[in-house]
């Protein structure tokens, strides 16, 4: 068995790039090549390649909820039928108050992440939305505590 490189291949000095911009996407590309040695014309060439090998998905700004008034963060595991996995993930990654969406291991599970502005939302969300979706089998909804890391992104 032999590795093969993915398609899309990313040297030192792109992660160095990357781990910049993950700590701050609004940093110029002169800031930027000043701080890892390049130049200005070569970090944006660099940057727009990544772009366009869909390595850097977008740019956005992290909100903080609570600074917003969505004062419920909650996580949902939901089992599906199997012939509807599909159609639900795709009405589900439809709806605003989704954050994150995953097909999880084990017998057709949906994990889901949820902002809510207050419970009444969420329990709207849940009658109105959710349950009503052809292939439910059950949800598992556990509501956020105490946020102490959140991390948009990945590690390099």
């Amino acid at each position: 068995m032999t590795f093969e490189l993915p398609d899309t291949y990313i040297d030192g000095m792109d992660r160095k790039i990357l781990a910049v911009l993950l700590s701050n996407g609004r940093i110029s590309y002169t800031d930027l090549a000043k701080e890892i040695g390049l130049s200005r014309v070569a970090v944006q060439a660099r940057i727009n390649a990544l772009i366009e090998e869909g390595v850097i998905e977008r740019f956005t700004a992290v909100i903080n909820p609570d600074k917003i008034g969505i004062t419920v963060s909650a996580f949902f595991n939901v089992e599906v039928e199997p012939q509807y996995l599909q159609q639900v993930a795709g009405a589900l990654s439809d709806q605003p108050g989704i954050t994150s969406l995953y097909h999880m291991t084990g017998p057709s599970k949906l994990h889901m992440h949820g902002l809510f502005q207050n419970n009444q939302e969420m329990e709207l969300f849940l009658k109105e939305k959710l349950y009503t979706l052809q292939g439910i089998m059950s949800v598992d909804c556990q509501v956020l505590i105490t946020r102490y890391k959140s991390r948009m992104g990945m590690r390099l």
